[in-house]
């Protein structure tokens, strides 16, 4: 998350950008939406995700959707997607941040990138269309680009999302599935899908090192995850005491501000 914003208020301590743009929106989170996507005010924050076995080298960037408002305050996908996601605006983020995936992928052929999306979107015609066309007319994008979704998300429409999956992977796409532990997937699905890895939810990172409870629990969702041969992020790594014990764990990969925070430029 981006830090405060440095404009103060009368009654109160500075305004986080969030905030301020919902001041000067009426509090209307569509509304502030709806006129980013008007006028193309989307852009991607960059994060890497490195190996736990050599944390220098770069396994791959997730792709961060931003919207900017008409301040030019940049305001990021978890301030407002919870307001939109279940609405044809959510659709259209995804949209957004697919073709800017697409299009950096396109011009670094080093690149290897992860785009979030919504279960949603794999039954919306300008979703398919913009990765369709894409990967039709750039066949090599395929294998270098990941495809997240949440567990909730998946659990949604989980056999559309078992077909969508069986479709794209002959074409190199990969699949991550996001928030794994949350308490949202069935292990009865599980099986069925075809998660090439998965990210750990960051609750069950936070401080384990210190946290028997959550050494526990990572080390089973780790367990569970190389039975199905997929691979392992942990999300939200803050500390080398956490980068260390998750790494004596076997996790695979590790994301968080500790390794790189989301930046506009790779």
């Amino acid at each position: 998350m981006r830090g405060l914003d440095s404009t103060a208020t009368e009654q109160g301590p500075p305004l986080n950008p969030f905030e301020a743009a919902l001041a000067s929106r009426d509090m209307d989170v569509p509304a502030m939406v709806r006129a980013a996507l008007a006028r193309n005010r989307g852009q991607l924050a960059f994060q890497p995700i490195v190996t736990a076995c050599n944390t220098r080298k770069i396994a791959y960037y997730e792709g961060l959707i931003r919207l900017l408002d008409d301040g030019n305050r940049i305001i990021p996908a978890g301030q407002f997607i919870a307001s939109v996601e279940e609405t044809t605006m959510g659709r259209d983020v995804d949209c957004v941040a697919l073709a800017l995936g697409l299009e950096k992928l396109r011009v670094n052929p080093a690149l290897r990138l992860s785009v979030n999306m919504s279960a949603r979107s794999i039954g919306d015609g300008k979703w398919r269309r913009t990765l369709d066309t894409v990967l039709n007319k750039h066949p090599a994008l395929g294998p270098r680009l990941i495809l997240e979704m949440s567990e909730s998300s998946a659990m949604m429409l989980p056999e559309v999302v078992i077909r969508f999956m069986a479709e794209l992977q002959p074409r190199g796409v990969s699949f991550a599935l996001d928030d794994f532990g949350a308490g949202q997937i069935a292990f009865r699905y599980l099986k069925d899908f075809f998660f090439d890895m998965v990210k750990i939810d960051r609750h069950f990172i936070r401080n384990i090192d210190s946290s028997p409870d959550n050494q526990v629990i990572a080390e089973a969702l780790i367990t569970v995850a190389h039975q199905f041969e997929m691979f392992t992020v942990a999300e939200g790594v803050e500390t080398e005491a956490e980068a260390a014990l998750l790494t004596r764990l076997g996790i695979d990969c590790l994301q968080g501000y500790l390794f790189g925070v989301p930046k506009a430029t790779l």
